[in-house]
Parts: C-alpha cells; structure tokens; sequence
C-alpha cells in the first residue's frame, strides 16, 4: 500500500504540473498577446499603416486636383502586386485594409513625365492644405550640355512631401534623345529640413538613372486607383540596372582645345555611318536579349571626348559570354550585315566581327576569371591567341550620339587598363597585338583547329577557303 501511495501521489503531480503548464500557455498566448509586448508592435504597425495609407490618399488627391498623371515606382509595393496582384473588388468593398502601400518604410515613391509638369504658384499652398510640406529639389538639364555650353539650364527633378513621419517622393522622368527616359540625381543641401530627410534611403536619385518608357495600367491598390507599370517585372528588372552616366563634356572640350576635333568630311562620313551602324547593333541585340558595352577605343572616345575617334574606323563592343546566342550570326546577317570574320570559339577567346557599310563592328566576348575578366584576340595567319584582363566591373547607362547604350560603370579603370596612364595622349598608330596596356600572350591554337577557330571571310587560313 505504501507502495502503491507513492504512484498516486506522483501522477498526481504530474497531472498537476501538466494543467499548470497548459494554463500558463493559455495565459501568455490569450493575455500577454492581447496587454502585452505582441499587442504594442501590432498597434503600432497599425497605427504606422494608417499613417502611411492617409498620407498616400492625401498626396493623389493633390495631383488629382492638378491633373498631374503620376503612377507608382515603389518596388517594394511593385514587388508584392507581382507576388500577389491586387483583386479590383477591393475597391468597392469599402475595406481599407493596407496589404501593398504599407511597407513598413517611410517613404512611398511615384513618377511623373516631365511633360505633364506645368508649374503653378499655388501647388505649393495647395500641398499645405491637403497636410503635405514640399520641397522642389533642382538640377542642371544634361540634355541641354555640350561641348559648346557647360551652363545648361536648371530643371525641376524631384518633389518631396512630408507629412506625419511619412514621405512621398515624386520623380520626374524627361524624355532624351527621343528614345528613352531619365531622371537626374537627387542632392539636397546642407541644413535641409530634417522632416525629408528619409532622403538617404529613398530608392530613386542616389544617381541618374534610364529606364525605357513603360507601358501603364489602371488598377486598385488598396481601394485606390493607382497607375502602374503593365510589366511590373521589366520596370523591377531595369530598376537594378538604371544607374546613368553623362558624358564628361568639360574633359571633353579641354581635350579638344589641346587636340582639335577632325572636322574633314571623311571623319564626318564615318561618324554617321558608324552612328547607324551603332544602331543598327543595338536594335539586332536588344531583340536577341543581349546586353552590351562600349569597348575598346569606342570606349575610349566616348570617355575622353564624347564622340567616336574618327581614326579607328571601326566600332567595338563587349558581351559576356555567358550573354552568347548561337542565332547571333543568323540574326545580324538578316539585318543586312555579313559576318566579316569569327576568331576563338565560345569555351575560349571568342570574338565576331560584321561588316556594316564601310565599318566594321567588332564584337568581343568577355570571360570571368577570378577577381578579373578578360576577353581573347587571335591572329588569323599564324594561329597566336592574346589576352586582355580587366578589372571586374558593372554596367551603366549613357549616351553616345543620342543613343542609349551603356559602358562600364567604372570607366577609368577599365580604360587605364586598356590604354594605360596616357589614355588621353592620341595614338593613331596602334597595333592590337602588342599596344594595349593589358595584352598578354596566349599560347597558340592547335593546326587541327585552325578551321573551327579561324574563320576570316577575306583571307584563307593554311592556304584552305574558309567558308563564312
């Protein structure tokens, strides 16, 4: 029986200890997550939503009120409307729950075309009255700079509107050259009012950036009717890839005081040929899904003096290789321009090059080494492979003879590599083989695969016909 005492008493205890437990879960999940820590966060996100929400409201119906047609950029909110699309009943539900516009960020971003900005004095009281303050941020309009004039012209290029915690920043879009849009950098002076500054977070204007025109849709956003990009993913994916470099015009014009400008017809001739050809290439890859860089001394002109060296008679463009289609040579011989030569092969060293009308594009491919990349050269009549190393480096947007093209972001480098410390010296006598700065001898393709790698249309290799 003592025995026996002993098993109930600690079932007992067991059983007690077991209702203890479940009556402590009971308490911290029904009373703690109701008065406790758990409910403080959640009012608080709550009441941050609504503020965000309010804010949001008051800014469309400002630019409602001025017919100004702005749509959403903010890629946090473009981002969930991908994941999870806003379902237009929401708009006559009479709901106001936050599921895109509260980000839990203090700002939300919308986009302008400058075209549709026309100034008026009392947009600024106006702002006010709908509880928003404002600050205009300014620059210089690029599209105005040249070689002649460095002044350029002042031109509206951000709005800020503050109000309870919670920032709008509308970005203005110009069109350039016809063909793209950009918006300018965004720079606040010293001692702006503290209630914008958010601003070193805000996701447009750390610098300029390009993006082609989108195509805009009406939808529901929690109950609001916001204009969006139609192809969400696109505009996200030219987002990380938009910053803008402008072309460095005084450089440029000291560089012509010290070497004048070719102004002889020939040079004019091949600047406008090589101009349509650029063209031309860049319609034939952007369709092929290629993205490509000035290289070479196309890269070198456009740093050093915003143009095309009217010497080097050729365009040179660089691709990675991991960008490399086998329907390229199909694609570019449609379009009218015959393969010219094919050196290397796609494992090693490859590079085209197509005849346009009376210049060439050479289009080199870059391979990823390491902390380096390089891209290969091959010597038609005696097999000999050469290597040219870069630093790594990204891609930015600029324009070159009002094109959109891009170049490497870190442009002094790459061309230092290239063409070393005396890149802005003129050099008309260059030989590919052993001028450039970063060249380095590359062992020597095998006879067998002289017919593989060696296709040059206007020579024979080893005596043989290589068909193009």
């Amino acid at each position: 029986m003592p025995r026996l005492n002993k098993t109930v008493i600690l079932t007992l205890l067991i059983a007690s200890s077991s209702v203890f437990l479940v009556f402590q879960l009971y308490y911290y999940r029904h009373y703690i997550s109701e008065h406790g820590i758990y409910t403080s966060i959640n009012k608080y996100r709550q009441v941050e939503n609504d503020v965000q929400l309010q804010v949001v409201k008051k800014f469309l119906g400002l630019v409602s009120r001025y017919n100004l047609p702005v749509f959403l950029i903010d890629t946090s909110t473009l981002a969930n409307l991908s994941q999870h699309p806003a379902n237009s009943k929401e708009h006559h539900s009479g709901q106001s729950v936050c599921r895109f516009l509260c980000t839990y960020r203090e700002f939300t971003t919308f986009a302008v075309f400058a075209k549709f900005w026309k100034y008026d004095t009392s947009f600024a009281q106006a702002a006010l009255d709908h509880g928003l303050e404002l600050l205009e941020v300014r620059g210089k309009d690029p599209r105005l700079m040249g070689l002649d004039s460095l002044s350029g012209t002042t031109i509206l290029l951000h709005l800020l509107f503050s109000s309870k915690s919670h920032c709008i920043h509308l970005v203005l879009f110009y069109e350039r050259s016809g063909n793209y849009l950009w918006h300018g950098p965004l720079r606040l002076k010293a001692g702006a009012d503290a209630k914008f500054v958010p601003f070193q977070k805000l996701e447009f204007g750390r610098q300029s950036g390009a993006f082609d025109r989108p195509e805009l849709t009406l939808t529901s956003v929690d109950g609001l009717d916001v204009w969006i990009p139609k192809n969400i993913s696109q505009f996200l994916q030219e987002y990380t890839q938009a910053r803008f470099l402008e072309c460095r015009y005084r450089e440029a014009r000291t560089f012509y005081q010290l070497y004048p400008d070719d102004t002889s017809l020939e040079a004019m001739d091949f600047r406008m040929k090589a101009k349509s050809l650029l063209s031309l290439v860049a319609q034939t890859l952007t369709g092929l899904g290629i993205p490509f860089w000035l290289s070479s001394g196309t890269c070198l002109g456009w740093f050093r003096q915003c143009s095309l060296i009217s010497y080097s008679k050729d365009v040179d463009l660089g691709i990675w290789i991991k960008d490399y289609k086998p329907d390229i040579i199909s694609a570019f011989q449609m379009t009218g321009l015959p393969l010219k030569h094919k050196f290397g092969k796609v494992e090693d060293s490859l590079e085209l090059s197509f005849q346009g009308l009376d210049v060439k594009v050479d289009l080199f491919f870059f391979y990823e080494e390491g902390d380096i990349v390089w891209n290969g050269g091959t010597q038609a009549k005696s097999g000999k492979k050469f290597k040219y190393v870069f630093p790594r480096f990204s891609l930015c947007w600029t324009e070159l003879m009002e094109l959109k093209v891009r170049v490497p972001c870190e442009t002094l480098d790459y061309i230092e590599a290239n063409y070393g410390q005396n890149w802005n010296i003129p050099v008309k006598s260059w030989d590919w083989k052993s001028s450039p700065a970063n060249v380095e001898e590359n062992g020597v393709w095998p006879v067998r695969e002289w017919r593989e790698v060696i296709q040059d249309c206007s020579r024979t290799a080893l005596g043989l016909l290589v068909m193009c």
